[in-house]
């Protein structure tokens, strides 16, 4: 019997499935692994053209990787229905070859990603053998060549009830498989670590917040950004598990003493805690990737400085366990900023997501120069020696951060007379010194601006509007601590920080 039309899309599902699910049973029984769609998907992002790049994160936004993981999911199980539908037809050596294709393929992945090992392909390899073994057992087989009666049969095959049986059979333990993998690989979750750390106490204190840094205003976000509502943006497809028991950093490049530290080591030197604004130079002009946070750590120029750094070393390369690098220029390190390797947040040990257990925290500087997550290496160069990730990818080498006013409230719409109107602005490590208002072109009136602990901080700003019933137009700029306004723009993101005042329109009702 001619084997049906839905068993060859059937069949293709199953190994494709069966293989995937192997591979995640594979990463939860061995430490170091990981799952065939994440080093895949970690080309993809490194390969893929900018504008195609800038168009997801303005699509999808923080949500990019949750679309791409979904997307390469969805690719790699059309290309399963493919070989199931060449083995369902008899041409098994094509889906064979193709399936082994797409294991090569995911395998030059993971040997391309920083640091390979066995362990990090092995779920690659086994997710293939078994994806080849599904296809083996369930598509028809030619008979041999006396007990030809046509061009295909099946007598070393299974016939088409045998064939439900299988596969369901194999769908079943795939699921079981998966499952397991799933709950096996949430041993290698950090969060249990996290919350059994005990972080070590300042040599200062925490810095002490003035009276009047919230100023009351419904609508603005608040002085410390909560970490649950902080943004991430980086390159990283799944978070990356790092356990302090296992994590080191390699400080290298041009220094007279190459060092490593353990996390206890760093841990065990003097502690600092400052609020520091960070912000993305992906942000819009109004957009909420930035955000303002308590951070503690041990300040890197005195690791720098411990290092000895020679003439010449103008630039610091820093690398995350996932292969990113961010270049910062040297002097920006040691100029006297709170440039730190950061431990905790708010308060509490880093989340995994914000670079648990260390990360880089650079006050001035957008992220993709200086904020690097789970950190592992630091090597000294020269400025011209090296560009970092992004900076082949079309985005400036230098990335200081932008003066920017933003409207938190009101959103736009109806109004009643004496509106306030109110957000917060920044100029990291130059300080906001006003924040004006104007309404319908006029002139710029100063608003009323709250207290920081620093200038490396946001600030939050409030006006009262009053003004004719009808529409208008409101706009917001910052003034930095040297009294400079920020530029009218407008300018896009790329390469280097959006520029352009926040506007809102809103209608004010009869007094």
């Amino acid at each position: 019997m001619a084997p049906a039309r839905w068993q060859g899309p059937v069949l293709g599902l199953l190994a494709t499935g069966a293989g995937l699910a192997v591979a995640e049973l594979v990463v939860g029984l061995v430490d170091g692994s990981s799952s065939p769609v994440v080093p895949v998907g970690q080309v993809f992002i490194d390969w893929v053209p900018k504008p195609l790049k800038d168009w997801a994160i303005e699509t999808f936004g923080t949500n990019d990787k949750v679309v791409l993981v979904v997307g390469a999911l969805v690719v790699l199980l059309g290309l399963g229905i493919a070989v199931g539908v060449l083995a369902m037809r008899g041409a098994r050596a094509a889906a064979y070859s193709l399936t082994a294709i797409i294991g090569v393929i995911g395998s030059w992945a993971v040997l391309t990603r920083p640091e390979p090992t066995l362990a990090k392909l092995l779920p690659t390899l086994i997710g293939t053998a078994v994806s080849i073994a599904v296809l083996w057992y369930l598509a028809p087989r030619p008979a041999p060549t006396a007990q030809r009666s046509g061009p295909i049969a099946q007598p070393m095959g299974v016939d088409r009830r045998g064939f439900v049986v299988g596969a369901i059979g194999i769908g079943s333990v795939a699921v079981i498989a998966g499952g397991l993998g799933r709950m096996l690989q949430a041993r290698f979750d950090v969060n249990s670590e996290r919350e059994t750390l005990a972080l070590p106490s300042t040599d200062s204190g925490s810095p002490e917040l003035p009276a009047d840094v919230e100023l009351g205003v419904p609508g603005i976000d608040s002085f410390v950004t909560p970490n649950d509502g902080f943004y991430r943006i980086d390159t990283a497809l799944v978070v990356p598990q790092v356990s302090k028991d296992s994590w080191s950093l390699k400080i290298g490049g041009m220094v007279d003493n190459e060092l490593e530290l353990t996390f206890d080591d760093l841990l065990a030197r003097p502690q600092i805690e400052r609020y520091v604004t960070l912000s993305c130079v992906s942000n819009e002009v109004g957009g909420g990737l930035v955000g303002n946070a308590l951070w503690q750590g041990v300040l890197l120029r005195d690791v720098l400085d411990e290092a000895g750094l020679q003439p010449g070393a103008t630039q610091l390369v820093s690398r995350s366990i996932d292969g990113w690098t961010a270049g910062t220029p040297t002097e920006v390190i040691m100029d006297g900023r709170d440039a730190m390797l950061a431990v905790a947040m708010n308060g509490e040990p880093l989340p995994a997501r914000h670079g648990y257990p260390v990360r880089m925290v650079v006050p001035g500087l957008f992220g993709y120069v200086s904020a690097t997550k789970w950190i592992t290496d630091i090597e000294m160069t020269r400025w011209e020696d090296y560009d970092a990730y992004w900076v082949p990818r079309g985005w400036s080498k230098e990335g200081p951060v932008k003066t920017m006013a933003r409207i938190d409230t009101p959103r736009g719409g109806d109004q009643e007379q004496g509106v306030a109107i109110g957000g917060v602005a920044w100029a990291v490590h130059r300080g906001v010194s006003a924040v004006q208002v104007r309404v319908d072109g006029g002139d710029w009136t100063d608003a009323e601006i709250g207290g920081v602990p620093s200038k490396d901080t946001w600030v939050q700003w409030a006006y009262r509007l009053e003004a004719d019933p009808g529409e208008h137009m409101i706009e917001a700029r910052a003034l930095d601590g040297d009294g400079e306004p920020q530029p009218e723009g407008p300018r896009p993101v790329a390469p280097n920080g959006a520029e352009g005042y926040h506007r809102i329109r809103i209608r004010l009702a009869d007094a």
